[in-house]
């Protein structure tokens, strides 16, 4: 697909450019690729766990707590997300994970403001999923009184992803906050949220992309 904006001589020259409030381009394929390849493993270990809980397999490898992972992931607790939701849990989280490494690999480097609005399904899909790994393990300790260590595994990449991945998203959301107050028109935010060049966005892109020294008053 091509892009919305016309001027490839600008947008060539926004691949690397410094984005504010960052000293760095969050949408650059430096920034990325970390956050698919830990997302692309922690779906692996999802899919190990959600094969365990589907009966495919009889063991869940842990080298550390052994039986205990058995024990959570085939826990009440467990089943009862399975009976509710109509799916293993990790078999979500593995699904989740895959969704994470799709939406990082789409784009380019100017897809923050190129493409916000798949900036901001990423964020949708990383922040959501480490809140509800932190709160699983959590469960783990307090309520099973057992461990899993591929669930810590999984649980520490999701931190992991939300760390990384936090600076693009808030680009996008700041730029599209900026297109806001410039404008004060829904219309125009949502052009921008889709992709399509507006005066107001134009503006807001040049004044982002300002080099460090201009935009703190050098």
């Amino acid at each position: 697909m091509n892009s919305p904006l016309p001027n490839t001589v600008i947008q060539g020259s926004m691949d690397h450019a410094p984005v504010s409030p960052w000293s760095y381009n969050p949408s650059a394929w430096s920034q990325r690729v970390p956050v698919c390849v830990l997302a692309f493993l922690a779906a692996l270990i999802a899919s190990h766990l959600a094969a365990f809980q589907w009966g495919l397999i009889s063991y869940v490898w842990d080298p550390v707590f052994g039986e205990q992972s058995a024990k959570v992931i085939g826990s009440e607790i467990a089943k009862k997300m399975d009976r509710w939701v109509g799916v293993p849990d990790a078999a979500l989280g593995a699904i989740a994970y895959l969704g994470d490494a799709i939406f990082g690999l789409a784009g380019s480097t100017r897809r923050w403001y190129e493409r916000p609005w798949i900036v901001i399904l990423f964020g949708i899909d990383v922040i959501p999923l480490g809140v509800v790994s932190v709160i699983l393990v959590m469960l783990q300790t307090f309520v099973l009184g057992q461990w899993c260590f591929l669930c810590l595994v999984t649980a520490a990449i999701s931190l992991g992803l939300i760390y990384l991945a936090y600076d693009e998203v808030y680009s996008s959301l700041l730029f599209l906050w900026k297109v806001w107050r410039r404008s004060r028109r829904v219309g125009t935010l949502w052009m921008a949220l889709c992709g399509y060049p507006t005066e107001e966005s134009g503006r807001v892109i040049e004044e982002m992309t300002l080099p460090l020294a201009e935009r703190n008053g050098e």
